[in-house]
């Protein structure tokens, strides 16, 4: 295998058509050189060997990802590669996100409001402190396995969209756009839904006292309403704001547990509460006494896990807005993972130390029982305050990478194209005017504001868009299907996404793939899968009907939506395709 950096030009006339299977190939020529400060005449193309080079028939048959240029990800002369203002701009033409950024997205999702709400499905299922502890740590690994495999396909192909733009790639538009149809509609802003009602009730608790479980779910439901106004108009300012809001809520959530964990140890070491006698179960009785044996009962203990654990591939929605996606990706999923991971753990082990097994297994408030007996009234509400708080940085951080969803299914085709455009209609020139009126516009646009883009250079009708379907799901508030749904239907996606990984590895083996994982570990991830929605099947049968219903209701829509559209006269080419097959004709 030679080392032969390569690049062909190739300009053809205005009326003679390209060559067949003429695409853009990923090289580090092209990491490297401006290729939007040429100007391209019809027909020009750069086709670029990879830095291994391999055999022109093996070529033949791989397909690679377009060339990353300054331009972004976009045919050569295409749409996305001439000026670039408010309205025609691409996020990924203006990288900003750090690792602490990517950093505060994963763990400000994962660490929501199980850790601090209702850990009982798994201790009921386990059957025992020590069992519970082995659920959640095999949890959490199982989880990282699926986060270990997104950060090679971040890699491979960094562009936003998450599983959106992995299994089009992949498996074609079909099973892409079915992704998009469920994770749109349902998955995203259903759990958006489940954290902002979450919110509504324990600000309502703190705010009222123990007399917020007589208070009218309609209350609750306004808070809720409100914190996720707040947060999408937040968000539609600038990425700047969203993400400096994110890493501080990450740091909050740190320290909240650390003082959960830290409270739990001095009690067990002092036995001092505020209601008098402390708990000596975790001393009296034997950690394993009454571990389940039912292999059932176990995997309802994992999901529950699991579902705790959900968020892992927030970063890879967001992976094309990175200043250094090959380098921070593996690094945030490999942060964020095993801190969560310690920090469910030691906050589990406080939870033994202060509580009984009866509170632990039956409450659906286990950090305000926590503080209530720790601190009495005042420990009830502070650790009311946290789990709001909690909430809303973790639907800061769904807000975020949902918005970036949806515009990436409208730039990809799937959804109507004024969800994939930045800012406002027509928002180009009242931006720039508003930027030069005063100094206070220009001062706020400095603090806040990004820096290419200043203020509302962010995917605004996509969020406004994810915030509408959040709003209607939060005024049903019927949340029983939509967790079976996300059982079945998110992890048969997370499945085939990382099964994808695997496909990739034998159909495309010269791609680029600036991190790559242990074989073994989509191969574990695809197998746990498996098992847990066999369980999920079997368990609720209908609410699973359902599910498959909805997820094949997106067929039809597809071909209507996208597959009618490819339908195209010869020479007509489809912009909002990323990538195509070397050697297919064009």
């Amino acid at each position: 295998m030679s080392r032969r950096p390569l690049a062909l030009i190739i300009l053809t006339a205005p009326d003679r058509p390209l060559p067949r299977g003429s695409h853009l190939l990923e090289s580090s020529l092209s990491r490297t050189t401006d290729l939007s400060t040429l100007p391209p005449p019809h027909g020009l193309l750069l086709i670029a060997a990879p830095t291994l080079s391999p055999p022109l028939s093996t070529l033949r048959r791989t397909s690679f990802p377009l060339s990353s240029t300054a331009a972004g990800y976009s045919v050569l002369g295409g749409p996305g590669s001439g000026p670039v203002d408010l309205n025609g701009a691409s996020l990924e033409k203006h990288k900003s996100l750090t690792y602490l950024n990517g950093l505060s997205l994963i763990v400000g999702l994962i660490i929501g409001s199980g850790i601090f709400s209702s850990p009982a499905q798994v201790n009921i299922n386990a059957g025992s402190y020590g069992a519970s502890l082995i659920v959640w740590a095999v949890a959490g690994i199982l989880a990282w396995t699926g986060a270990a495999s997104y950060a090679e396909l971040g890699g491979a192909i960094p562009l936003n969209g998450g599983a959106q733009i992995y299994l089009s790639k992949i498996f074609g538009d079909w099973a892409g756009f079915l992704f998009t149809w469920s994770a749109v509609f349902v998955l995203k802003p259903g759990s958006a839904a489940i954290i902002a009602i979450i919110f509504g009730e324990y600000v309502v608790r703190a705010a009222v006292g123990p007399d917020a479980e007589n208070a009218s779910a309609w209350i609750n439901k306004g808070v809720a309403l409100a914190g996720l106004t707040a947060i999408t108009i937040l968000n539609c300012l600038s990425t700047r704001l969203a993400t400096r809001m994110g890493d501080v809520f990450m740091f909050f959530k740190f320290v909240a547990l650390l003082g959960i964990t830290i409270t739990g140890i001095v009690v067990a070491a002092t036995g001092f509460t505020w209601k008098g006698a402390p708990n000596t179960e975790w001393k009296t009785t034997g950690w394993f006494d009454g571990t389940s044996t039912d292999p059932s009962r176990w995997a309802v203990a994992i999901y529950a896990g699991l579902w705790a654990f959900d968020g892992w591939d927030n970063t890879n929605y967001v992976v094309g807005e990175f200043l250094h996606p090959a380098r921070d990706l593996p690094r945030v999923i490999h942060t964020a993972m095993p801190l969560v991971i310690l920090s469910y753990l030691l906050a589990s082990v406080a939870y033994i130390f202060v509580l009984p097994t009866s509170i632990i297994s039956s409450s659906n408030t286990i950090a305000v029982q926590f503080g209530s007996v720790v601190f009495g009234p005042v420990g009830s509400l502070v650790l009311a305050l946290i789990v709001s708080g909690s909430c809303i940085g973790a639907l800061n951080a769904t807000t975020f990478t949902s918005g970036r969803l949806v515009y990436a299914a409208g730039k990809e085709g799937f959804l109507p194209g004024l969800l994939g455009h930045i800012g406002m209609p027509g928002s180009s020139q009242s931006h720039n005017r508003l930027q030069r009126r005063s100094w206070v516009s220009r001062t706020v646009t400095r603090l806040i504001g990004d820096e290419e883009g200043g203020i509302g250079f962010t995917p605004i009708n996509a969020m406004l868009f994810n915030a509408l379907l959040t709003g209607t799901y939060i005024v049903v508030g019927e949340f029983g299907t939509l967790i079976t749904f996300y059982g079945v239907a998110g992890y048969t996606f997370y499945f085939i996404t990382v099964l994808g990984l695997i496909v990739l590895r034998v159909r495309e083996p010269y791609l680029e793939r600036p991190y790559r994982t242990w074989i073994s570990t989509p191969i574990i991830f695809c197998c746990v899968s498996l098992f847990l929605l066999s369980r999920a099947v079997f368990a609720k049968p209908g609410q699973t009907v359902v599910v498959v219903a909805f997820v094949a209701a997106g067929v039809p829509v597809y071909f209507w939506r996208v597959k009618g559209r490819g339908r195209r006269t010869k020479g007509e080419e489809r912009d909002w395709k990323f990538w195509r097959r070397w050697g297919r004709s064009g």
